[in-house]
């Protein structure tokens, strides 16, 4: 596998894996955001203004969605991985940190690990609405439901906006990013390499059914850096509209995780 070494210059090809920021942003960490399945930069949307001016977030934008739309989703998470991480390289010129929801909290983890392994770790982990990697799955998979099926539980869940659900022809052409998404979350084993050993914080609504609380304490094991468990009011997508609740919690931690020892 081929590294890049840091750069302040991201090439374009780098550059549409990360929704934009603002001109003249110079935030001294970033945080990458990771959406769940079928999600996109709009997942994050006022997060950057919300933490700005310490942490510059930027939303991962995967193939398959959004300005990505024509391109062939990922159906494998070891498919995956290496291109996010060679395209993330370049703007790991500053401490970073990773946070990710349902699908996207394995995502992060497996960034999180491979950044690890090239000598640059996140200075903070967030997992949000999964449970631990090694954790053995509580339902059938998403991804074996047929077509209408399929639609009907993936719209029952509360995460895709009410103006598509209720138009069949507009949310069937999410179709094939949302089947290749939950393909990927609900074949995904862990990979092997390194344990972490950058803070861990899981997290998830109290009324969220992917993710319980023996789930979320599981997280712990994943690194040998410290770990906590924070649940907050809402569901599986208790994030939407980004509460500040959240945000604040989001930004403590990175604060914390800047501040010298001592």
């Amino acid at each position: 596998m081929t590294t890049h070494p840091p750069t302040h210059a991201p090439d374009r090809t780098a550059s549409r894996w990360l929704g934009s920021v603002p001109p003249g942003t110079d935030a001294p960490v970033r945080l990458f955001c990771f959406p769940h399945a079928g999600g996109g930069s709009s997942a994050f949307k006022g997060w950057h203004q919300a933490l700005a001016p310490l942490t510059e977030a930027r939303a991962v934008v995967l193939p398959g969605r959004e300005r990505r739309l024509r391109e062939l989703p990922y159906v494998a998470m070891e498919q995956l991985v290496d291109p996010l991480y060679e395209a993330l390289a370049p703007f790991l010129d500053r401490p970073f940190a990773l946070f990710g929801h349902s699908m996207g909290a394995a995502v992060a983890y497996e960034v999180a690990r491979r950044c690890t392994a090239q000598g640059r770790p996140p200075v903070h982990l967030f997992v949000s609405g999964r449970r631990a990697p090694h954790m053995p799955a509580r339902r059938r998979s998403y991804a074996e439901l047929p077509d209408d099926a399929f639609l009907e539980t993936v719209g029952a869940m509360n995460g895709t906006p009410a103006d598509v659900v209720r138009q069949p022809e507009l949310f069937r052409l999410f179709l094939p990013c949302l089947r290749a998404d939950f393909e990927l979350n609900d074949t995904y084993r862990p990979l092997p390499g390194r344990r972490l050993d950058c803070p861990v914080t899981a997290l998830a609504g109290r009324g969220d059914p992917e993710a319980n609380a023996d789930e979320l304490r599981a997280w712990s094991q994943v690194t040998s850096g410290a770990a906590e468990v924070c649940t907050l009011p809402g569901d599986h997508f208790y994030l939407k509209d980004a509460p500040p609740s959240l945000l604040d919690l989001v930004r403590a931690r990175i604060e914390r995780a800047m501040t010298p020892a001592g």
